[in-house]
This record gives C-alpha cells, sequence and structure tokens, in this order.
C-alpha cells in the first residue's frame, strides 16, 4: 500500500477499493489460516489474559491448583515407584511424596481438596515386586 488516500475521496470508499485491488492481485490468496473457521478465542468473550493462555499453552505449560498439581504429582510419583530399578529407589519415591500429601491434608490450600492420603510404603513396595516378577515372566526366553 504505497499510495495515499487523495484529498475529497471518503475514507471509506478508498480503503475498499485498496482492498479490491489487492484482491484481484492475489494478495489475500494462500493466507495462513485460509478458509480455515476463526480461532475459537476471537468469537468468545474478551479475556484480558489472552496472551498468557496462548503463550501456556504454545510452551506447554498449565497451572493448576496446588492440590491438583500434587494429585497429579502423587500419581506420577506412584508409576514412577512401579516402574523404578530397584526397592530403595521405589521407597524414596513414595516416602518423598507422601511427605508432600501429609502437608497439604494438615495444611490446606485455597481450592479444591486433595482427595488423597499417603500411600502405604509397604503396599506399594509389595505391588512393585509383584509386577517386577510379573514384567520377569513375560521376558522372551524366560518361560521355563
Amino acid at each position: 500500500m504505497t499510495e495515499r488516500k487523495p484529498p475529497g475521496v471518503p475514507f471509506e470508499s478508498w480503503v475498499d477499493k485498496q482492498i479490491r485491488d489487492a484482491q484481484g492481485r492475489g494478495e489475500f490468496d494462500r493466507l495462513p489460516g485460509a478458509g480455515e473457521p476463526l480461532p475459537a478465542e476471537l468469537e468468545s468473550s474478551y479475556d484480558e489474559l489472552w496472551w498468557v493462555k496462548r503463550k501456556m499453552a504454545r510452551e506447554g505449560l498449565a497451572v493448576l491448583p496446588p492440590a491438583l498439581a500434587l494429585r497429579k504429582e502423587a500419581e506420577d510419583a506412584l508409576a514412577a515407584a512401579y516402574a523404578a530399578p530397584s526397592e530403595r529407589v521405589a521407597r524414596k519415591i513414595i516416602t518423598d511424596v507422601n511427605v508432600k500429601i501429609r502437608d497439604m491434608m494438615f495444611k490446606p490450600p485455597p481450592g479444591p481438596p486433595l482427595g488423597k492420603k499417603p500411600y502405604d510404603v509397604e503396599e506399594v513396595v509389595r505391588e512393585w515386586y509383584r509386577r517386577r516378577a510379573a514384567a520377569a515372566r513375560d521376558l522372551p526366553g524366560a518361560h521355563g
């Protein structure tokens, strides 16, 4: 757009002509998103934190209330304990997450309740052994 609006020409008419000329030259063809529906955020009400949410989504980040974040951490810790290379590592993983669970149980943060109680370390270790034995039985050549 190199030319200036001529004096005496209504601005709207001049802009419309610029758009028509650009369309005629094909300048709007093959633009990213052409022919696709508008993003949902354009159809919803204004959110002043839209750019923060978009950045977090792009970076793969999420912010959960503390109780929900710990619930996820506890579930991940249990899975990690079952996959641990040794009993010592499994015990450490569960002991460490239990400290956090107990702390939140006795000093609850704002937000939804945790809905978790500390894991029974001995029960987790028994399950760790059971899973390890089952995995060993499933290895090729492990059948006697």
